[in-house]
C-alpha cells in the first residue's frame, strides 16, 4: 500500500507539472518564449500571399518547411500551395484581398 500511495503523490505532482508548470507552454505552442522555427525575422501571423494580419486562433494554418504560416483564406491557402516559394520570396506580397 505504501507503493501505491508514493506513486499516487508523484502522479498528481507530475499532473500540476503538466498542466500549469513547465509543461504548459507545450499545449500552446510554446507561450511566446521565441520562435524556434530558425526563422526569427518572418512574421508567421502576416498572410504571405495577400499581407493581411492574421490572428493565430483565426484563418488556416500551413506547416511549410518546418515553420507555420497563417493564412486569412481558403482562397489565399490554396494559392501558397499552388505555389509556395513565389510567395515566400516575394517581400511585400499581393496586398490586396479576394475571398
Amino acid at each position: 500500500m505504501e507503493g501505491l500511495g508514493t506513486f499516487l503523490i508523484i502522479a498528481v505532482v507530475f499532473y500540476f507539472m503538466m498542466r500549469f508548470g513547465c509543461g504548459s507552454h507545450m499545449k500552446h505552442g510554446h507561450g511566446g518564449h521565441g520562435n524556434h522555427s530558425g526563422a526569427s525575422n518572418v512574421d508567421n501571423n502576416i498572410d504571405p500571399v495577400c499581407g493581411m494580419k492574421v490572428e493565430t486562433d483565426q484563418g488556416y494554418g500551413k506547416l511549410y518547411q518546418g515553420v507555420l504560416y497563417r493564412f486569412c483564406s481558403k482562397s489565399c491557402l490554396d494559392k501558397f500551395d499552388s505555389q509556395p516559394e513565389q510567395y515566400l520570396n516575394n517581400e511585400q506580397g499581393e496586398h490586396h484581398h479576394d475571398m
